[in-house]
């Protein structure tokens, strides 16, 4: 009955998050925008089942609000979970990238692996491979 849409995330730095969701990550930008009557700037990112919307707030004069990032801490909730379908080589180029892993690779012996990282606002994007 329902299919997913999309998930969003809260930024701090709408061109920051781009570039690590893009240029680090390897997500396709499917367009940006700012909405002056919400004080409100998004992108919408590509992702096959949903897609990916980072929000940044704005003030009334429609300029990016400073905020802190979200502490990064278990249970990593909420977070986006991404398959990976071969979860060892994924964290090895994480690592070649300087993507700190929060945690893991972790694993259930023949049934799933996955590891934790964070984006630059505390955002937490976890990758699953299911064995």
């Amino acid at each position: 009955m329902w299919k997913q849409d999309h998930m969003a995330f809260q930024v701090s730095d709408l061109d920051a998050s781009i570039e690590f969701y893009v240029s680090r990550l390897g997500l396709k930008l499917m367009f940006r925008e700012i909405d002056p009557e919400h004080h409100e700037a998004f992108a919408f990112l590509e992702l096959d089942g949903g897609n990916l919307e980072l929000l940044q707030s704005l003030d009334e004069e429609n300029r990016p609000i400073p905020r802190e990032a979200r502490l990064v801490e278990p249970p990593y909730c909420p977070h986006l979970a991404l398959q990976a379908p071969d979860l060892d080589a994924w964290a090895a180029q994480l690592e070649r990238a300087q993507i700190p892993i929060v945690k893991g690779p972790l694993e259930i012996p023949g049934k799933v692996k996955w590891l934790y990282i964070a984006d630059p606002d505390g955002n937490v994007i976890e990758f699953v491979e299911w064995i």
